[in-house]
């Protein structure tokens, strides 16, 4: 099950809605949360939910086991406690996810002919054994006391909102809303909107853009010019934005709704002036994730910075999945974050408008490799893209695909941005000048209800017309 689904929105999500809020309860509550959450896994996947419980059963023994070791003076056997989760949830990772990699990979280097695991990849492993690892880890660091109802860490584990592709939740963060949080209706006004806000980045302008990414980048290059591989790499780019950045806004936006506060994983990252500032701006969730757990470990800014750079990066390109090009794609990233950091000084003397340019490019660049799997289709497509392929510039299809989808990319192009922000923070001002006598207050909210209503309205037409289309990051 998906958010961006007919059956989501209108049965499933009001259905959840109206016995959370009839209960009042907080223990019923939770009690409904978790039951819709193991549903909704399960809508998709009735297997793997059994696997997403067991997760959550041993890496709450076992934070249970470190607390009590600790009290009672077993360092070691708190240890081995830690390293016992941290083996379950990294292995789990590995057999469904890396397996085949890897064998593949030694039959290539050896010459063996062993046979490659055709294991399914559950939907959201990435994210939730992440949130398992964080939550062991944390007790040990007595960052967070052990949960002691195994439902409760459960619920936290499953969440719904948040299960299949982020943000990443930390338990340390939601550890207190889990048994108190406040519905109040200021918060479940935003929420609304931003759940509609991701609605409509999602199924008016990724679904969309994805089209003209996939047709120029996933399939013959034969035709193909410069112009089309540059079309198709500028639309894959806003259509990863809006996808990931879109199911971020509907996940905090239900999480407003039902309560509880999710991190913020978005800030404009298409805005940012350095690839250091992009990340500090992209998958935010992620990226923290991976300094607080991998690199300040290490050693951080104090000694083997590029080592402990090169290994954080490696590991966030096999995140993102068990290919090459994905490798790849963080080590380039890798190399660009180790050149502004020998550059620094150097760099913050060119203008502004120029490093932003150069950033957009060198992110345009990377998600080039992220979208080809196929190494030899991205070396043909950037052949191709510097005219090293003897195909031409551009052609009369190219020019069409253009005109036809240049409204589209502007749209796209001006939602990157803080435009539209702004323009909601201007309507808000000029309707707070009557906000004494509540009209200002009033008028706002309608304006906000009809923005709503009309993104949904949007947004329902254009799934009633579609076919599916799952979100990016559900692959991850």
């Amino acid at each position: 099950m998906v958010f961006s689904n007919l059956f989501f929105i209108y049965l499933f999500l009001p259905l959840n809605l109206i016995l959370y809020f009839v209960v009042k309860n907080r223990t019923w509550q939770n009690i409904v949360l978790l039951g819709f959450s193991l549903f909704f896994y399960a809508w998709g996947e009735p297997v793997w939910v059994f696997m997403l419980m067991l997760t959550a059963f041993l890496d709450y023994t076992w934070a249970r086991c470190i607390e009590y070791f600790r009290q009672s003076g077993q360092t070691r056997r708190v240890k081995i406690a830690l390293a016992a989760s941290l083996i379950f949830d990294l292995g789990m990772l590995g057999v469904f996810k890396y397996s085949g990699f890897l064998i593949e990979n030694i039959n290539l280097l050896t010459g063996l002919n062993l046979p490659v695991p055709q294991i399914a990849l559950p939907i959201g492993i990435s994210f939730y054994t992440f949130q398992a690892l964080s939550y062991s880890v944390d007790v040990y660091r007595k960052d967070v006391a052990a949960q002691r109802s195994y439902w409760k860490l459960l619920l936290y584990v499953s969440m719904f909102p948040q299960l299949i592709a982020g943000p990443i939740v930390r338990y340390v963060d939601v550890a207190a809303q889990i048994d108190a949080r406040e519905l109040d209706s200021e918060n479940i006004f935003r929420g609304v909107t931003r759940f509609c806000i991701g609605l409509g980045k999602k199924v008016l302008l990724a679904d969309h853009i994805g089209q003209v990414a996939d047709q120029l980048l996933g399939g013959s290059f034969a035709g193909a010019t410069s112009v089309g591989i540059l079309l198709g790499m500028l639309a894959y780019m806003f259509q990863i934005y809006f996808d990931f950045s879109g199911y971020s806004d509907m996940a905090i936006g239900l999480g407003k709704i039902l309560g509880f506060t999710f991190m913020e994983n978005f800030r404009l990252p298409y805005t940012a002036k350095s690839i250091t500032e992009f990340w500090r701006r992209w998958h935010i969730s992620l990226s923290s994730f991976f300094r607080d757990y991998v690199y300040i470990p290490l050693g951080g800014n104090r000694k083997h910075v590029y080592l402990n750079l090169f290994v954080v990066w490696a590991l966030t390109g096999l995140w993102h999945g068990a290919s090459w090009n994905f490798v790849l794609w963080g080590l380039y990233f890798f190399v660009l974050l180790c050149i502004e950091r020998l550059l620094r000084n150097g760099l913050s003397r060119i203008p502004k408008p120029v490093r932003h340019l150069v950033t957009l490019v060198l992110i345009l660049f990377s998600w080039n490799i992220f979208y080809h799997t196929d190494l030899t289709r991205l070396l043909e497509s950037f052949r191709i893209l510097f005219g090293l392929s003897g195909s031409g510039f551009t052609n009369e299809t190219t020019n069409l695909l253009l005109r036809n989808n240049l409204p589209l990319l502007l749209v796209c192009a001006v939602g990157c941005t803080a435009i539209p922000q702004f323009t909601g923070n201007v309507i808000g001002l000029l309707c707070a000048e009557k906000r004494d006598d509540g009209v200002g207050h009033k008028v706002y909210a309608a304006l906000t209800f009809v923005f709503d209503l009309a993104l949904l309205a949007l947004a329902t037409i254009s799934l009633a017309g579609s076919s599916y289309n799952a979100f990016l990051y559900f692959r991850f």
